[in-house]
């Protein structure tokens, strides 16, 4: 008997373990399902919120882990290639969170190192929700990005569309929320 014992020990080191669970990402301002609050809303183009980007957590960090990225994109947006609201890159490993407004133009408010991306609005910064007028609702998607690398390179004029093309080469977990928003 003691000898099965030890076998059925040394057949348990042996078995790789389940992978830990899924990266999470959540918010205090942002429910998954649930439309944007005012805060999130865009303030130009006849839409009149505030264009505060929402305060973002995460946790079960995937090891080997050496930056984030993220984004906030509207696959519904009437262009035939949707709409970027919200690129950024380098997020440092050792970050969790983002505060509330970390992407008011210019960047002042993103942890060390990281920066932001020109949207489709134009500019580096968090462009809120403004679907057209009497749209269905749209589905903005905010991923966070676990990547294996601590430096994505690009331009200063990059497209949303290279920092995602690069985003992806370097992958190893993400997570996401979505907020159905007709902010009209």
């Amino acid at each position: 008997m003691k000898k099965l014992t030890t076998l059925a020990a040394a057949l348990l080191l042996t078995v790789p373990a389940f992978a830990s669970q899924a990266m999470t990402l959540n918010s205090n301002t942002v429910t998954n399902g649930k439309t944007f609050e005012n805060q999130q809303i865009f303030n130009q183009w006849g839409c009149t919120g505030q264009n505060v980007s929402p305060e973002l957590k995460w946790s079960d960090v995937p090891q080997g882990t050496k930056s984030f990225a993220l984004t906030m994109y509207d696959p519904d947006a009437p262009t035939g290639s949707g709409w970027w609201h919200w690129v950024v890159v380098n997020i440092p490993a050792n970050a969790r969170h983002l505060a509330a407004n970390a992407g008011v133009t210019g960047g002042k408010n993103l942890p060390k190192g990281a920066s932001m991306v020109t949207n489709d609005f134009g500019f580096k910064g968090f462009g809120g929700a403004c679907p057209p007028p009497h749209a269905q609702p749209h589905q903005y998607k905010i991923t966070l990005y676990a990547l294996n690398t601590a430096d994505i390179k690009l331009p200063a004029n990059a497209s949303p569309a290279l920092a995602g093309y690069n985003i992806l080469q370097h992958v190893i977990a993400k997570a996401d929320l979505t907020a159905p928003t007709n902010a009209r």
